[in-house]
């Protein structure tokens, strides 16, 4: 077990196609690994190996590569005809991960992505993602059709089935997102992972040391008590080796409303999320997920250089805690 958060590797998210400045801001901000969501046209060999390779000039990691038509593809989470073609799409871009040195790709079960209501205020007017259950409740399903719990944990093991095998060959890692926000259902649609027991689900059915979590403390906050004990969940994942990366978010209350908060103004007190993955001796990346955009911010870089020093501030109060 490790005594402090030296093996925590920090990390922000990148365009998909990076300029020398995006790459500058990063290093400048003191992280070392970057990951992105690749559009379908951007993940070939030759693509990856240059965006690797331009990432690397400048002193950083490109850890993780998602592809952000086949990690949430409806196709396949929903047995759609085109099925069996999209899953040879994503072992195919697995292979180029794999060939490009690239050992972690993330994937979620939302066939509609993340679903969100209207912004909302959050400390000092600063505006914020907000779901409120109550708006999403009106809305119709996002695919006409019925479908069970059971066809949904059906299509995910077929797709493990045939995806795990290519993980493993390649030398790639697939880390789960749950859904957010994580209920049972939305419009009729069952969501897949919303749940500490849901994950141990889904990692009984893939079972494989290639698949493991996107362990996204956001999604957990977000579900409160429905979703698990987040500080038992990060004991028990990270004990079994299951959690790939880490999201590091706040959110102002459990569902069935939330507000995304800036992290030292939710509900959790994040510190004690860090120490438990500290203490837990977590060494994967640790990812700045959503936050607020903070006044006269034009793009994310202020509220991303804010949130990244809380979280360096964080780390090191642990080392020192650790120390003394």
């Amino acid at each position: 077990m490790s005594e402090n958060c030296d093996s925590i590797h920090l990390g922000v998210k990148i365009s998909p196609r990076p300029t020398d400045e995006d790459l500058r801001f990063a290093s400048q901000l003191g992280v070392e690994y970057v990951y992105t969501w690749q559009k379908e046209e951007q993940i070939d060999i030759d693509y990856l190996v240059e965006l690797k390779r331009k990432v690397e000039s400048f002193g950083l990691v490109l850890y993780n590569v998602g592809a952000a038509g086949l990690g949430k593809n409806d196709k396949i989470h929903l047995a759609l005809p085109g099925r069996d073609e999209a899953i040879e799409r994503f072992a195919a871009f697995i292979r180029n991960l794999g060939k490009a040195g690239i050992g972690t790709t993330t994937f979620t079960w939302e066939q509609a992505g993340v679903r969100s209501t209207k912004k909302e205020p959050t400390r000092g007017g600063a505006i914020a993602r907000a779901v409120n259950m109550d708006v999403l409740a009106q809305e119709p399903p996002s695919h006409p059709g019925v479908f069970t719990d059971d066809d949904m944990w059906e299509n995910f093991a077929y797709f493990m089935s045939r995806i795990i095998p290519v993980a493993e060959a390649a030398g790639v890692r697939l880390a789960l997102h749950p859904n957010d926000p994580p209920v049972p259902s939305i419009g009729g649609i069952p969501c897949l992972i919303h749940s500490f027991e849901s994950y141990k689900r889904a990692f009984e059915i893939g079972d494989s040391d290639s698949l493991g979590m996107e362990f996204c403390t956001g999604c957990w906050l977000e579900g409160g008590e429905k979703f698990g004990d987040i500080l038992a969940g990060i004991r028990y994942f990270v004990e079994r080796k299951k959690v790939f990366i880490v999201h590091f978010r706040n959110v102002s209350s459990p569902l069935p409303h939330f507000v995304e908060s800036f992290l030292d103004d939710g509900y959790m007190d994040m510190a004690k999320v860090m120490q438990t993955f500290c203490n837990a001796g977590y060494d994967g990346s640790l990812i700045l997920d959503h936050t607020p955009l903070m006044a006269g911010s034009t793009d994310d870089r202020t509220p991303t250089a804010y949130a990244i020093g809380y979280i360096k501030g964080l780390m090191r109060q642990d080392r020192k805690s650790s120390q003394s």
